[in-house]
């Protein structure tokens, strides 16, 4: 590739949560090896701190969820916008790489665009499930967009984007796998219960009791199962522990605290029990079985509910457009019910096994890897034309 006819090699990209954080550190790694002499600065989280060469500020540590609680984050914001006005204008880096997290990224592109800074849209905005307006501004302010789903680049370009798509960066990090066997289970199989409550803090507080409450349920049936609890790095043991003990503080003898980036230990679950979000696509991809919930204040969701536009929360059930994974939202996501819907797919070999295939299945339409390096090339090929 030829070189970037620049001095300055500064490149600043914002990422707002973790899903965002992991696949911005993967972008931020295949730069670097097309480019060694990039300085990468970030705005984002512990994943990228690792890879880029100055973290400006750990956003993800503070990120805000919800209606209400993104307006306790003014300050916060405020302050943040006065960082990157200041770094925009003293770095002047070749361009900005928005991961996700539009709530905050449309005021980076505004940023960007007065100061002729060229921004690319990694992991653009869900505006197929809410919101389609943003489509517009997010259209008209990049330099080009990088959908992740196939039907994307649709809605992008009817506001005249330049819109590509190289396939979801999860393919990238989990391998092509086979659906798990249908041997039966029974009362004295070593059942592992996978434990997803989510990345952001209120989603832990409100989920993982949930979940936690419902594996006690299975517990009571499969008497040798345990609980992994995939936790992020935002959040820490004691919390964990402090929340499983709402429940019961006994349960942690049975539960095991898992922090990974490989999803080793994920692939081995044999059920998970997933908040909605990018957990359930990977858990899809792995070919493990799994209930989504979600929970969140009630004021919330009479919101959500009015702007929401698609009928499912799984990632899964919106690529297939079917509710192939059964969903438990608000006040239908109780214990007990979500236990017996876990208990008619371990009791059922044959059905268990079709779930995983078809879950695995959703690979296929989202596209080919390696997807952040063909990323990375167009991002670097376009800084030429600069």
């Amino acid at each position: 590739m030829p070189e970037i006819i620049k001095t300055n090699k500064n490149i600043l990209i914002v990422a707002g949560d973790a899903s965002a954080d992991m696949h911005g550190a993967n972008l931020i790694k295949e730069l670097k090896k097309l480019d060694n002499e990039l300085s990468v600065y970030a705005i984002g989280g512990v994943r990228m701190k690792a890879v880029s060469n100055h973290l400006v500020y750990d956003l993800v540590s503070h990120g805000a969820i919800g209606f209400l609680q993104s307006f306790k984050s003014v300050a916060l914001w405020v302050k943040l916008i006065k960082l990157i006005r200041r770094f925009l204008e003293e770095k002047k880096p070749l361009c900005v790489i928005a991961v996700d997290f539009y709530g905050f990224n449309h005021q980076v592109l505004g940023l960007c665009k007065h100061r002729k800074i060229p921004v690319y849209y990694y992991i653009p905005p869900q505006v197929w499930a809410s919101r389609p307006g943003r489509a517009k501004s997010v259209a008209e302010l990049s330099k080009e967009i990088f959908a992740i789903f196939p039907f994307e680049p649709a809605i992008y370009e009817k506001h005249k984007g330049k819109v590509s798509f190289f396939g979801h960066p999860l393919l990238d990090i989990i391998e092509a796998r086979q659906p798990k066997g249908n041997s039966a289970f029974n009362e004295d199989s070593q059942i592992r219960i996978g434990i997803l409550p989510g990345s952001r803090k209120g989603e832990i507080e409100r989920h993982l009791p949930l979940f936690m409450e419902c594996f006690s349920i299975i517990k009571s049936v499969y008497k040798k199962a345990k609980a992994d609890i995939f936790a992020v790095p935002e959040i820490s043991d004691k919390r964990i522990c402090d929340l499983v003990s709402q429940v019961d503080g006994a349960l942690m003898s049975d539960s095991e605290i898992i922090r990974e980036s490989d999803y080793r230990r994920r692939a081995e679950a044999d059920f998970c029990l997933t908040c909605s979000g990018t957990a359930t696509l990977e858990n899809a991809l792995l070919g493990v079985p799994m209930i989504t919930a979600y929970t969140m204040p009630e004021i919330n969701y009479q919101i959500a509910r009015r702007i929401i536009k698609v009928p499912y929360i799984s990632l899964a059930n919106i690529i297939l457009k079917k509710p192939l994974i059964k969903e438990f939202v608000q006040k239908n996501a109780k214990p007990a019910v979500m236990a017996q819907e876990v208990f008619s797919l371990l009791n059922n070999p044959g059905r268990y096994h079709s779930f995983s295939a078809e879950l695995i299945s959703v690979r296929k339409l989202l596209g080919e890897p390696p997807v952040a390096e063909k990323i990375a090339r167009r991002i670097l090929s376009g800084l030429k034309t600069i």
